[in-house]
This record gives structure tokens, sequence and C-alpha cells, in this order.
């Protein structure tokens, strides 16, 4: 499936001057941060050759590819929340505050975002109806800022939008490398290749060795096994 820019022209074309392509990494993992990945767009109609979701491609193509949209749009950006962070707010609100923290980044270079294109069909960066409790999920008092602009979901997004299958290869070539450097302090887990998701020989490793502070303590881990 080949990715377009129908899906951001239909904001440009309602007035949005700067669309935001968002998606993310790691969501289900059992160790190491989520990862959220924007690419900002003004009016264009060109995108880098062989641009896909970044599943679709190697890990070489992927690389090449980041090196390609270092220079494509108005801005870009990747940000993280931490494994401490999961287990502090739960998943939807570290998603919203990696999220919220890649947008404020484009900010500060000077970017403002009009509209943002969310990969999928459940929309995690906008903060709930406020109650007498405040944000249900915690990220808010976490990063408390401007409110998120105005969201369209696109399911399969990664596939079809330019801007969001841009963010969703910046996101993950840098969390792959997070992994990678994680691996070096904790070879036993495998994070080199399994980039923290649950393969056979990461659970192996946990029921043996138990969890590290790279992993979500809060999840369903396996339970440690001493010998």
């Amino acid at each position: 499936m080949a990715v377009s820019l129908e899906h951001e022209a239909v904001l440009w074309d309602a007035g949005a001057r700067v669309v935001a392509g968002i998606d993310e990494v790691g969501r289900g993992a059992l160790a190491g941060p989520v990862t959220v990945g924007v690419c900002a767009l003004s009016r264009r109609e060109d995108w880098p050759v062989g641009l896909a979701d970044s599943k679709e491609l190697t890990p070489a193509r992927r690389l090449s590819m980041a090196d390609a949209l270092a220079e494509y749009g108005v801005a870009r950006a990747v940000a993280h929340a931490s494994p401490a962070e999961i287990d502090a707010v739960g998943i939807v609100g570290a998603l919203r505050l990696a999220g919220m923290r890649a947008l404020a980044a484009i900010a500060d270079g000077g970017v403002h975002v009009d509209a943002v294109l969310l990969d999928g069909k459940h929309d995690w960066l906008t903060p709930p109806p406020a109650t007498l409790f405040g944000d249900s999920t915690g990220a808010s008092a976490l990063l408390p800022g401007p409110p998120a602009p105005p969201v369209t979901m696109v399911i399969k997004g990664d596939s079809l939008c330019a801007s969001i299958a841009a963010g969703s290869v910046l996101a993950k070539v840098e969390r792959d490398a997070l992994m990678a450097d994680a691996h070096l302090r904790h070879p036993e887990y495998g994070w080199a290749g399994n980039k923290g998701y649950g393969a056979a020989g990461h659970l192996e490793a946990l029921r043996r060795l138990g969890a590290t502070d790279e992993h979500r303590r809060s999840w369903s881990l396996p339970a440690h096994e001493p010998a």
C-alpha cells in the first residue's frame, strides 16, 4: 500500500497551514520506553521515494529513510515516556506524555501545528474531559501545557499518510537505538534483537533473572523463578 498526502491535503484545504503526522512505537513491549514520532508538513506534493510504514522496511532501509527524512517537512521530533512513567500513568497516559513532548519540541523550534493526523482508531493524544479529579491518566500533571491540536484518526495511517509514515520511521529508528544501548547494559534479555517485546528468550530471562529498571513493572511480567 503506497503512502500519499491525500489526508494531509484535506486538512490543508480546510485551512490548516501545518499538519503533523504522529505514530507510536513500543506500546506493547515489556521493557523500554514508549516512543512517539512527529513529522510536521506545510502544503507540498512530494515525499521521499520508498517511504512506508516502518514495519514494512528492513532495518537498513529504515536507517536510510531516516536520513532522507532529516530535512523533510517543516519540523520533526521524537519523544519518549520511560518505563517508570508508564508504570505511573498507564500506557495511554504515557503515549499522551510522549506525544505532547514531541509536539512541544516542535513548538519550541518555532513551528505551530494546526492539525494532527494520528495513526489508529483510538485518540490517545487528546486529554480526556476534565473531571473533579483532573486527568484520570495523570499525564497532564507531569506535563502541563497547551491542549493538543485537533486530531483526525486514520486507520492504517502509517501505510496511507506520508506524514504518519515519516513519524513511524523516525520513532522506530530512535527507539531501536535506545534498546540496542540498553542491551549493552543487560545483554541477558536479548533487547538488541527483540527490542523489549515478549520474545521467548526475553521471557525466559525474566523468569531466571527477574525484572530490571528498564521493565514495565506494573505489567504482567513472568514471575521470577530463581534456581
